[in-house]
């Protein structure tokens, strides 16, 4: 990302202008595989924008989604993101011609250490587009319509809530393809639905999870209609955690990614850590009284 770039990001307008927002953070940040909006105060709408090709992801997309969520993680403004897809799918999965990029960059090299070490750091880099959402210190809500398949539902399991339509299905498509999911899926999805048995039986067999029983085991916490009523609910679930404290909010981002792998105890004594600090905030004045006035609390960027 450019310094310009990322100057334009950091931007903090001194009021909220609906109209001219989208447009400055649009035209800053220049994605060809995503479009970024701001359809309400303090909540950015990231959506997948390769709706021709189904919105499958190509080796742009991962660097695009890591500098999009380090951009908003850092970006005062936003407190709450959402992610959809445009078009027919939320994404059909990787762009297989993308996997062609590897082939082309090690088919010269005989030496199969040699061949690794680029292998190797191709993965990273799409690794690291997807764990970008995880280290994004504000709340990522993903919001899936018809097809969820392989690299999305690597890219959902990394978000913080997710919501569905009725058409939508997932796959963990990999096997089916030759290859095991090396970008998140393996790692996140049996601790998302809190069953390693599902998780391995989506993993091994590829099949096809419809809305319904995504709602029941977990993957998803509620199913809508369809994608504009789920795009509408879902905005204003996020405006209601954007009225919240910001630093309450990304506090308790924070603890429950650093607890989720670890023992309660490392997790208790980071929430400390934490909070030996948040606790002195101006927002807790501010939210304390709010409650007893029963009026709502303003709160600065951070």
């Amino acid at each position: 990302m450019s310094s310009l770039t990322k100057t334009m990001f950091l931007v903090r307008p001194a009021k909220f202008m609906p109209c001219v927002l989208p447009r400055l953070f649009s035209s800053a940040a220049q994605f060809e595989t995503l479009a970024v909006s701001v359809p309400k105060p303090h909540v950015y709408h990231v959506e997948l924008n390769r709706p021709e090709k189904l919105n499958t992801f190509t080796h742009d997309s991962w660097r695009e989604l890591k500098n999009c969520f380090s951009a908003l993680s850092d970006n005062p403004e936003c407190r709450v993101i959402v992610l959809s897809g445009k078009g027919k799918h939320f994404t059909a999965g990787i762009d297989l011609k993308s996997l062609m990029t590897i082939e082309m960059k090690t088919q010269d090299i005989e030496d199969p250490a040699r061949k690794a070490r680029i292998v190797y750091k191709f993965i990273e880099e799409y690794q690291d587009g997807i764990t970008a959402l995880e280290e994004c210190i504000k709340p990522v809500i993903a919001v899936t319509h018809s097809a969820c398949i392989g690299a999305g539902v690597d890219l959902i399991t990394a978000a913080d809530m997710r919501y569905c339509t009725e058409d939508s299905f997932f796959q963990v498509k990999e096997v089916d393809v030759g290859l095991a999911a090396d970008v998140g899926t393996l790692q996140r999805l049996p601790k998302v639905i809190g069953s390693a048995s599902v998780a391995r039986d989506l993993c091994f067999t590829a099949r096809k999870v419809p809305s319904k029983e995504a709602l029941d085991i977990g993957l998803v916490s509620k199913v809508y209609s369809d994608r504009e009523n789920a795009i509408k609910e879902v905005l204003e679930i996020a405006q209601s955690i954007a009225l919240k404290s910001p630093i309450a909010v990304q506090t308790t981002k924070i603890s429950m990614v650093y607890s989720q792998s670890r023992p309660t105890k490392e997790g208790l004594k980071h929430i400390r850590l934490l909070n030996q600090l948040m606790l002195q905030s101006d927002d807790l004045k501010a939210a304390a009284m709010a409650q007893l006035t029963k009026s709502q609390a303003e709160f600065e960027n951070v």
